[in-house]
């Protein structure tokens, strides 16, 4: 290595050609970036299991292990879920089609004595109750959530063929990913031009996250899925599948979370007479909220997410319109790594780039 300095022209002609072959590698990427992300962030999760097997195999099979039992308990699980998930969807939207469930709903109100009295209460104060544009909005509102959920799960059921071929791809990048994660990370930060401790505290903050997502969120919120599915079931409440993935699904979401299913339910029951299947509904829903959201979830992710639940709520909102389904996991991401560079920025830049001397090329501060 020549301890001569580079000319700024030589320099400024390297960078540019490095920018244009990362633009470029970049392009030849993007169509598998989602499946990088998720590889990466499996690889994570499960890096304890593969150190696990490593004291005992050599590198290659303790990561042929771990893949396995990633294919056992992610995989397979699914396959079946995609299936049943879909065939619910579907009947769901048969339901709202047409006007069958504007009609059952109007009658529904009209037949119920409490709701009556309220309708009629309403319009004692000169509020006027339409029962069939109201209906039909719900009917409208059933029917496109019912069509979406169908699409999206008939789209995986469809193209099986790419659905199998990406989980397939992201085991075996996750298969190198296992044996060669430590190698990668001192690569990446050997190519930051950013200070190693800058390089490592991102790494680790992006690690942080996606254990606190997929582990605690996660897994919490599959278990308020399957309960609440079960819930349903047991109550003889229709679609308790596809129920049970929209509660897992807003359990990601702080403040709501399961409640926008269950309350609702709950409030059904109890105004259909089911008195004490609607309190035992309204029950299970802040014993399941409370348990998991203070008890369980904190013990799984611990300090390790020091994000402003408002921040939180925003992030998997924003990250469902903008990505999609994996929004759940995109939003925070960004939202994490926005907050890190804040802090390295507040840390080790601030005063520099506040000072004036810093612009003029000096670095003495006026």
């Amino acid at each position: 290595m020549s301890s001569k300095p580079p000319s700024p022209m030589v320099l400024l002609y390297f960078l540019g050609l490095l920018l244009l072959a990362t633009f470029l590698l970049g392009r030849l990427l993007w169509p598998f970036v989602a499946i990088l992300i998720l590889s990466y962030l499996l690889t994570t999760i499960f890096a304890p299991v593969y150190a696990f097997f490593n004291k005992k195999f050599s590198p290659q099979f303790a990561s042929l292990a771990t893949c396995g039992l990633i294919v056992v308990l992610i995989f397979v699980p699914m396959v079946f879920f995609v299936g049943t998930l879909s065939s619910e969807a579907y009947a769901l939207f048969q339901l709202t089609k047409g006007t069958n469930l504007a009609l059952k709903f109007t009658e529904f109100v009209e037949q119920n004595v409490i709701l009556a009295k309220l309708k009629g209460v309403l319009e004692g104060y000169g509020i006027q109750v339409e029962l069939k544009a109201f209906s039909a909005e719900i009917s409208n509102l059933g029917r496109a959530s019912a069509l979406f959920v169908y699409n999206q799960a008939s789209a995986w059921a469809a193209n099986i063929l790419n659905f199998i071929f990406d989980f397939l791809m992201m085991i075996l990048i996750i298969f190198f990913l296992l044996i060669d994660q430590e190698q990668l990370k001192i690569y990446l930060q050997r190519l930051s031009p950013l200070p190693d401790h800058h390089d490592r505290l991102l790494i680790s903050k992006f690690e942080e996250i996606s254990r606190a997502i997929l582990i605690g969120n996660g897994v919490c919120g599959l278990i308020q899925g399957v309960l609440g599915g079960v819930v349903f079931a047991f109550m003889g409440i229709s679609s308790p599948v596809l129920w049970g993935a929209v509660m897992a699904i807003l359990a990601f979401l702080p403040i709501v979370g399961i409640g926008l299913v269950l309350l609702p339910a709950a409030l059904i029951l109890l105004l259909k007479g089911k008195i004490g299947a609607g309190i035992l509904m309204a029950i299970f829903y802040v014993f399941l909220s409370f348990s998991i959201e203070y008890i369980v979830k904190p013990q799984m992710v611990g300090e390790r997410v020091k994000m402003h639940t408002l921040l939180v709520f925003l992030s998997i909102l924003g990250g469902l319109k903008v990505f999609g389904f994996l929004g759940i996991i995109y939003g925070p991401l960004i939202v994490t790594g926005f907050l890190t560079l804040a802090d390295i920025y507040f840390g080790s830049y601030d005063v520099w780039v506040k000072s004036p001397g810093f612009w003029k090329g000096g670095s003495e501060k006026e």
